[in-house]
C-alpha cells in the first residue's frame, strides 16, 4: 500500500485532471482551494444550481486514513453548512470516512448530494433548517437569492486576504478614511 504521501499526491493530481480548478496554498499539497459549481442534474437541478464556491480543503498528515476538513469560503444557504464559518455538516466527512473515498469523491458525490438533499432534522444552520420544513418555496427563493448574492465566479476569484486589504477598498471607503483623518486636524 502507498504512503499517505503518495496517496495525498495522488488524489490531488486526479482532483485537478477532472474539471475542477484548484488553488494550492503555500506550496504545498495539504490547503488548497477548489471552485465547486453547483448541482447540474437535468431531472432536478435545484436551487444551488448556476453557483460557484470557493472550497477550502486541508488534508491531515494522515490523509487518507483521516478525512479532509472541507469549507465553504463564500457564503451559501444550506441547513447543514454554516453560514459564517462555512463549515459542512455531512457524515461521510465527518463521521465515516473511509481510505476508499477519494477527493474526487468528495466533489462528484458527497457536495452535489448534500446541495441536492439537504438534512434539515441535523442543521448547522437552524434557520435554514426551519425554513426549509416550514415553507420550501421560500427556502428554495433564499437560496437563489444567496447564490445570486454571493456564488459568482466574481466571488471566489479574489482571495479572502484580498478582500481585507487596503488594495481593495472602494473608492466610497478609501474616500470616507480620508475625510475622518482629515477632519481631525487642529481649531
Amino acid at each position: 500500500m502507498s504512503s499517505p504521501s503518495k496517496r495525498r499526491e495522488m488524489d490531488l493530481m486526479k482532483l485537478m485532471m477532472s474539471d475542477y480548478k484548484v488553488e494550492m496554498i503555500n506550496d504545498g499539497m495539504q490547503e488548497f482551494y477548489v471552485h465547486f459549481h453547483g448541482p447540474n442534474e437535468r431531472k432536478w437541478a435545484g436551487p444551488y444550481h448556476g453557483g460557484i464556491w470557493r472550497i477550502k480543503v486541508e488534508l491531515p498528515d494522515a490523509y487518507p486514513y483521516k478525512s479532509p476538513s472541507i469549507g465553504f469560503v463564500n457564503k451559501i444557504y444550506h441547513p447543514n453548512i454554516d453560514e459564517l464559518s462555512g463549515s459542512v455538516c455531512l457524515d461521510v466527512i465527518n463521521q465515516t470516512w473511509s481510505p476508499m473515498f477519494d477527493l474526487v469523491n468528495v466533489f462528484e458525490v458527497f457536495l452535489p448530494q448534500l446541495l441536492l438533499y439537504p438534512n434539515p432534522s441535523d442543521p448547522l444552520n437552524g434557520e435554514a433548517a426551519a425554513l426549509m420544513m416550514r415553507d420550501r418555496p421560500a427556502y428554495e427563493q433564499r437560496v437563489k437569492e444567496f447564490c445570486e448574492k454571493y456564488a459568482r465566479l466574481e466571488d471566489i476569484e479574489a482571495t479572502p486576504e484580498e478582500n481585507s486589504s487596503d488594495e481593495e477598498m472602494s473608492e466610497d471607503e478609501y474616500n470616507s478614511s480620508d475625510e475622518a483623518v482629515a477632519g481631525q486636524g487642529d481649531p
